[in-house]
């Protein structure tokens, strides 16, 4: 153990990892189970899509923004000592063999396994004179009344790409007259499917084939242009800037000006040019040049432009052999299913609910009922992204119109959700809702919804609180926590939370509740600081935090320190973290997994031993700068016996995982775990089977609920 050292020395920047390119190696660990062959084979396509969905979103927003440092001329370098400059050098270096990757996968992998189950993807060179026929028909029918081709001239400049769209390009000469070469484009378009199934010839004998909506094109583009020569084509894709910058107090209407940034994403500056291996040298230099990209910014891709057609080919009917069905539906939460009022229930006590294995329409039904219970007086809520048909804002909008007093913030800056949230947001004024815009300059990222009840006894405060979004819809995909509560401290809390939202009152203390961006960083700070203390001092001393990501410096400095003296600290992070472990008299006593499974995890669950009385906490927040210095977040505690160990089941449980867990190691590389004895675990599955054996033992006509047994070897 290391006493006394300097804090300086747990701040130096050889002690953590640059964000972005660990970023990339969270990608990595989802493309990986798409390489992993003990996956179903629909299941691999679908990790293939996400792989490149995610990619798209890191272009955008995370190259945007080192794009933006370096044209700014701004050169200070991150916590691990990397300038801009430097950190875009080795992401778009680990980008092209990432790339190179992917399609290694889809080429040598996914393509034989499809065909050798009855599928193939088909450019048309192997096709049959009928099939070609039906494809020419396609053309000729839907996307040839679709498509706009557009030549550049003098008189026709080059045409603005949107951000994301596949288009073919292509290069031309008349047919008569001068020998001058032409270049022309037409977009793919989006309003048409991009897979197209073939009718099988052989009454089903034969394997079923699909085709890119782009070959089509391709095969058909004499079409478009009559009168000239095709001489070359070939489809690309541009990926831009598409991080909004907004000046939120010079705006006299932030949605407005949100609205207008909106329209402005799909012509940022270009950042990433995708074209196909083998392009025509002259075409590729007169779409780089107009796009104004460079070398390294040009990605040669060995297939299919933009993967995330996979997932397209997921939906595809006939193949649900091929697919996961070991993952349990969502289940009733026990607690619910007597048939009681659910104020009632909540009355009762606290509950606990692990989403996706159990189900989110309870949420929904919380604020149903809100809506039309007679003793509800008002409804406060945050919406953060909601899903396209939400029930959640259906049920406030009918409860602004039987008379309650209904306060809803609806966050527009929530990125590549604004254009959504703003739909909702008029729709629930125009419903007589007090709409919130959210704060300038913050996004308010906590889940709280507040129903306030008029009972015989007084007036009664019920909560909810989260780690995930009111959306019905991810619910199914994300993992989660959620806790009903009418716990009056809580209560409390939760009233100055939408008093200090809407309006200008700031508590002088908190019950429960920690909130960011004013106190939450330094509430876990403390505990970190007081598991350090219990360690010195010879005490039982353990951290145990699941979240997605961890970069902020202030924080992993801390846990440093809380190791070298000797905290046992067990850290479940998804995504990016900076923290780096095994390093002698800094972090030997820290370990770093990431579980990448059929669901996205995404609960934030925190464990503090605490010299033998353990402290559970749940909240909305990342260990990010962003989280708690520039968003509006809440950590709450789960106090319930009942509940707490509920709480340590899924971290023990996690910790255990031996199929989905990969294991960061003193280098910084994760490396797939895999079970010593020969026993596999996968928690997500195990999760699932609980949520089932927990609805089947519930007895409908009592309070009584099955919770697993906390693990015997655990201090709680």
């Amino acid at each position: 153990m290391v006493k006394d050292k300097k804090s300086t020395d747990f701040e130096k920047p050889e002690l953590y990892m640059n964000r972005e390119l660990s970023w990339l190696q969270f990608n990595e660990r989802v493309r990986f189970e798409a390489e992993d062959e003990s996956n179903p084979l629909f299941e691999r396509l679908k990790f293939l899509s996400i792989s490149a969905s995610n990619l798209d979103e890191f272009f955008m927003v995370r190259v945007a923004s080192l794009k933006d440092m370096i044209n700014a001329d701004y050169k200070k370098p991150d916590i691990a000592g990397m300038t801009p400059i430097e950190q875009l050098d080795a992401v778009l270096t680990e980008v092209h063999k990432f790339v190179d990757k992917q399609y290694q996968i889809y080429n040598k992998q996914l393509i034989p396994a499809l065909l050798e189950n009855g599928l193939k993807i088909t450019d048309g060179s192997d096709l049959s004179a009928t099939d070609l026929e039906y494809v020419d028909r396609y053309f000729d029918e839907y996307v040839y009344p679709v498509l706009t081709p557009m030549a550049v001239d003098s008189s026709r400049p080059f045409p603005l790409i949107r951000n994301k769209s596949l288009n073919i390009g292509a290069l031309l000469k008349k047919k008569e007259g001068k020998d001058d070469v032409d270049f022309a484009t037409v977009q793919v378009p989006d309003v048409l499917p991009r897979v197209l199934e073939i009718p099988c010839e052989d009454n089903g004998i034969c394997p079923r084939k699909i085709m890119l909506l782009e070959q089509i094109i391709k095969r058909n583009m004499q079409k478009l242009f009559l009168n000239y020569d095709i001489i070359t084509s070939a489809s690309y894709r541009v990926g831009r800037n598409a991080d909004l910058s907004i000046d939120e107090d010079e705006a006299e209407d932030l949605l407005k000006e949100i609205e207008k940034q909106i329209k402005r994403r799909q012509w940022g500056q270009a950042i990433r040019l995708e074209v196909p291996k083998g392009i025509d040298k002259k075409l590729l230099k007169f779409i780089a040049k107009e796009l104004s990209v460079e070398d390294n910014e040009i990605y040669m891709i060995d297939g299919p432009l933009d993967l995330t057609f996979l997932f397209k080919m997921y939906k595809l009917e006939g193949f649900e052999h091929l697919k996961e069905h070991s993952y349990a539906e969502p289940q009733p939460v026990p607690e619910f299913e007597g048939g009681e009022n659910i104020f009632d229930v909540i009355q009762r006590g606290d509950i606990l609910m692990h989403h996706p294995y159990q189900t989110f329409e309870n949420v929904v039904k919380f604020v149903e009922t809100a809506a039309v219970d007679p003793n509800v007086l008002a409804i406060k809520q945050t919406l953060y992204r909601v899903s396209g048909n939400s029930p959640i804002i259906a049920a406030l909008a009918k409860a602004a119109d039987n008379g309650k007093q209904v306060t809803v913030l609806v966050e527009l800056k929530a990125r590549f959700d604004e254009e959504n949230n703003i739909v909702w947001a008029k729709m629930l004024e125009k419903a007589g809702c007090h709409v919130i815009y959210g704060l300038v300059g913050l996004k308010t990222h906590c889940k709280i919804t507040l129903v306030v009840r008029r009972q015989e006894d007084g007036i009664m405060r019920y909560v909810h609180l989260g780690t995930g979004n009111y959306n019905d819809s991810t619910a199914k995909q994300y993992t989660d926590v959620g806790l009903f509560t009418c716990a009056p401290a809580i209560g409390e809390d939760a009233t100055a939370v939408f008093n200090m939202l809407s309006g200008y009152s700031e508590p002088l203390g908190w019950n429960k509740l920690s909130l960011a961006p004013l106190w939450l960083k330094d509430r876990i700070i403390d505990l970190i600081r007081r598991e350090a203390e219990h360690a010195r001092a010879g005490e039982s001393a353990r951290i145990v935090a699941k979240m997605n990501a961890i970069c902020h410096k202030d924080v992993i400095a801390e846990l440093y320190k809380a190791s070298s003296a000797g905290v046992k600290i067990d850290l479940i992070v998804r995504g990016i973290c900076c923290l780096r472990t095994g390093i002698p008299g800094v972090s030997e006593n820290i370990t770093v997994r990431s579980i990448v499974g059929n669901y996205l995890e995404h609960s934030r669950i925190f464990y503090f031993e605490n010299g033998g009385s353990p402290e559970f906490y749940a909240s909305s927040a990342d260990w990010m700068p962003r989280n708690l210095e520039r968003r509006v977040e809440i950590l709450f505690p789960v106090e319930d016996k009942r509940l707490k160990e509920k709480m340590w089941n899924i971290l023990d449980t996690e910790l255990k995982d031996t199929e989905k867990a990969h294991v960061m190691n003193s280098k910084g590389i994760y490396v797939k775990k895999t079970a010593s004895d020969g026993e596999k675990v996968n928690s997500q599955k195990i999760f699932g089977q609980e949520a089932v054996s927990a609805a089947k033992k519930f007895d409908a006509g009592s309070s009584r609920v099955f919770i697993p047994e906390m693990n015997p070897d655990a201090k709680t």
